[in-house]
């Protein structure tokens, strides 16, 4: 699915050979990532002419990093009008969409949440619970919320979960979690001259035993820029 955070053609997010509904998309600060969510985003509108998706994120974030598209999408695309936009500024805002997901009179075909780990303040998730992994705690009871709405959502459409997190090492902060709410692993690696390699670190069932694509992309003069597509044995 590595194909679907880059503008090819709009068939891509639909043919898909992953059954994967919930993904994480993980990588180090300023490698693009709210880029590629957008990306992701506006090809899951795309592929449906009455397709819809939900962009999640903090507004001033978004306002002072806005995301960079590829330099073959039509800025004035009426595409855009069916990304709607939803700006939270705490865990407990995406917990109070989530929780009356299945009120929708129509499910999305993505929802999409950039810097899903930054809304879990350590300190306020501290307080709430009275524990010392407050953190956790707020964050496995959120995933287990995002995850049984977007279930809910497949038995009736097609709908899929896409988060993104920072890492400063060579995983996530909190890989222990998200493993066991998500179904595949995106992951950014620096190559040191200006690009990055986006590739499938985890995924499960029969996935595991296709060959897997690896990409190599930049964000330069404002735009979201596909170099290569490879790929790797699973």
């Amino acid at each position: 699915m590595v194909e679907a955070f880059f503008h090819l053609r709009p068939a891509t997010v639909g043919e898909s050979s992953s059954n994967d509904t919930t993904c994480l998309l993980s990588g180090p600060p300023t490698s693009g990532k709210t880029s590629l969510l957008f990306q992701f985003a506006y090809n899951a509108a795309l592929h449906h002419d009455d397709a819809f998706v939900v962009f999640i994120c903090n507004q001033e974030r978004l306002r002072n990093k806005p995301p960079h598209l590829s330099q073959s999408v039509d800025p004035t695309s009426d595409v855009f009008k069916r990304i709607q936009m939803k700006y939270v500024q705490d865990d407990q805002g995406i917990k109070s969409y989530f929780a009356a997901f299945h009120l929708l009179d129509a499910f999305p075909a993505a929802v999409v949440v950039d810097d899903f780990g930054d809304f879990f303040n350590e300190r306020t998730c501290r307080e709430r619970y009275d524990n010392a992994r407050g953190r956790d705690m707020a964050l496995v009871r959120t995933l287990a919320l995002c995850r049984s709405a977007v279930d809910y959502a497949n038995e009736r459409s097609s709908c899929r979960l896409l988060l993104s997190d920072m890492h400063l090492g060579d995983s996530p902060r909190s890989l222990f979690i998200y493993r066991k709410w998500v179904k595949s692993i995106f992951t950014i690696r620096d190559d040191g001259m200006g690009s990055f390699y986006l590739k499938n670190s985890l995924n499960s069932g029969f996935d595991k035993l296709r060959r897997k694509q690896v990409a190599r992309y930049s964000i330069a003069n404002q735009c979201l820029k596909l170099h290569s597509l490879a790929e790797e044995d699973g």
